[in-house]
């Protein structure tokens, strides 16, 4: 039988961007150029910040931030155990302590009615993060960090062009990022940035992205540092796709409303929401299967589509339950219960700016058959 396959996920690269690359390369500076710069001044802008400093993954980025505030052996972090591994690996490089609180039912972010509980003498931040898209709920966060006298970080690797009452994420607490992996909703094939207001925190981010360089020429090295450097092919990619962001967060908007329409009559699959005060830019598109369904269930849905053609993935897997991580820090089963019941039943669907409707309906289909063959 014939399957017409969809992928999960597809990078939208134009014309534009890939003579902004070109461009680039025939001028023969290809790092520390002139695009650089410009990319960052852009995500600044962006994210409602004085500074950008732009790196060669999200998980750079939030490493530097970690580093740059001093976060180190025998502090606490308070994270969500409900993300992509990064943002609790990020912690660990540093030899602080994650200590994973549960999250929130509908925007799936951290639960900020569940973090005072969790605040020992040891805390020294809060690292939040934009899921899928959907901003946390940073005024709380906000008041819960001054209270404390607590470190307040974004992981808005996900969120690029989501807004929250009115202001741009990437642009909360004292620092955030961004992240631009093929599937986000820029690309520069892989790459990151910082985004902060803190002038002295982006500075120490900038050195220690250049092997910890000072003032004093290319061979003063004044701090520990990596090399965490954008190259001037992705700044360029950045830059372009950056121009038209709008347009690519309006053709998500678009996929995902008539993910909700197709997917509207089915009551075996939960849709994502979207509360008030959110403008969303959408990164990926995931579903629930209701509370009746199992893991178990889950992968045979995924294994079900799989053999159709339509890309799916489970996502996320909670990072508490990671096998690394109940080595290292003794977590398991049971110690937060929303975020491993939501771990057992979603599910991303195919998902990118340049669907169709026809796509959309035709994965929706695709589910409800799969679904109906489930025992």
């Amino acid at each position: 039988m014939r399957h017409d396959r969809v992928d999960l996920a597809r990078p939208e690269v134009n014309e534009s961007d890939i003579e902004a690359v070109v461009e680039v390369l025939r001028s023969g500076r290809l790092a520390l150029g002139p695009k650089l710069p410009a990319f960052e001044q852009a995500l600044a802008q962006r994210a409602g910040v004085e500074h950008a400093v732009a790196v060669n993954s999200g998980t750079s980025a939030l490493h530097l931030i970690v580093r740059s505030l001093g976060i180190g052996a025998g502090d606490e972090v308070i994270t969500t155990p409900f993300s992509f591994v990064a943002s609790t690996n990020c912690i660990l490089f540093e030899g602080a302590t994650p200590v994973f609180v549960d999250i929130e039912p509908v925007t799936l972010c951290i639960d900020p009615a569940r973090i005072e509980e969790a605040i020992t003498p040891r805390t020294k931040a809060i690292l939040a993060v934009d899921v899928f898209g959907h901003p946390a709920d940073w005024r709380a966060l906000e008041v819960i960090a001054r209270d404390h006298g607590l470190l307040l970080i974004e992981d808005s690797a996900e969120a690029l062009g989501s807004m929250l009452h009115g202001a741009p994420c990437g642009g909360f607490g004292d620092a955030g990022v961004f992240a631009f992996y093929p599937n986000k909703q820029i690309t520069t094939g892989e790459g990151g940035a910082v985004l902060t207001d803190d002038a002295d925190l982006a500075a120490r981010c900038r050195s220690m992205t250049d092997q910890g360089r000072g003032d004093g020429g290319w061979l003063n090295h004044v701090r520990l540092g990596y090399n965490y450097r954008m190259d001037e092919m992705s700044a360029a990619l950045g830059l372009s796709q950056m121009g038209r962001l709008d347009a690519l967060v309006a053709a998500r908007a678009q996929v995902a409303a008539w993910y909700g329409e197709a997917l509207s009559a089915l009551d075996a699959v939960e849709v994502p929401r979207v509360l008030p005060g959110v403008e969303m830019s959408w990164f990926v598109y995931v579903i629930r299967l209701a509370d009746r369904y199992t893991r178990k269930d889950r992968d045979a849905v995924l294994q079900g589509l799989r053999s159709r053609g339509i890309g799916c993935r489970d996502y996320f897997q909670p990072i508490h339950l990671q096998p690394f991580i109940l080595e290292r820090l003794g977590s398991g089963p049971g110690q937060h219960p929303v975020t491993e019941s939501v771990g057992d039943r979603t599910i991303a669907l195919p998902f990118f700016p340049q669907m169709t409707a026809d796509q959309v309906n035709h994965v929706a289909l695709t589910l409800a058959e799969v679904l109906g063959g489930l025992s």
